[in-house]
């Protein structure tokens, strides 16, 4: 199964009646663009029971096109990882 922003948005208002889906929505894009925001600047983004969004540099490094068997070199880049929090392992692996 996975989860669609839009399903994240209905989940969000089903369980706050206070909130207009319009609301809903708002909140949602809100705490996303948070996230990015924070990324793209370099910070760690830190969910307390969720995880941990952090971005790593990778060097340049050696590859090969997968077609043909060329060697070539891949680019240096910023990798975006993702650390579960201890909470959110165990109840993963149902501990």
């Amino acid at each position: 199964m996975k989860i669609t922003k839009a399903d994240l948005i209905n989940k969000v208002y089903a369980t706050n009646p206070n909130l207009t889906k319009v609301k809903a929505y708002d909140a949602v894009e809100t705490v996303l663009q948070l996230i990015k925001n924070g990324l793209e600047n370099g910070n760690d983004v830190l969910l307390s029971g969720f995880g941990k969004f952090y971005v790593r540099d990778k060097s340049e490094r050696r590859g090969r096109n997968p077609q043909t068997g060329e060697a070539l070199m891949l680019d240096a880049r910023r990798v975006v990882t993702f650390k579960p929090s201890g909470i959110l392992r165990k109840k993963v692996n149902r501990e």
